[in-house]
């Protein structure tokens, strides 16, 4: 059971690590509208330049956010990998008595 629990503590790392995306993704987000009014603060004509390529980049950002969200939800609760792991397990422990 060593191996299984491992497996499994290592897909909740995963997840771990795929939720720091949204904290970092939001950091650089706070980063971009900042630099973006200090533009505009010494540029007043390329507002509308600068607001329109602003909302760009935090889209694109915005997506990578949402996507790490989306795969620690996967690797938490619908992961298909361990499924597999668990009947792997289930069959050497039938086979090999000295697995379980």
């Amino acid at each position: 059971m060593d191996a299984l629990a491992l497996a499994v503590g290592l897909s909740n790392i995963a997840a771990a690590i795929a939720l720091l995306n949204g904290l970092l993704t939001t950091i650089g987000q706070g980063n971009v509208a900042a630099h973006a009014v200090e533009a505009i603060g010494r540029q007043p004509e390329a507002k509308g330049s600068i607001t329109t390529t602003m909302f760009i980049g935090c889209g694109f950002a915005e997506t990578a956010g949402v996507y790490g969200l989306l795969i620690s939800f996967l690797l938490i609760f619908a992961n298909p990998f361990m499924d597999r792991l668990f009947e792997l397990y289930e069959l050497a422990s039938a086979v090999l008595p000295f697995v379980a």
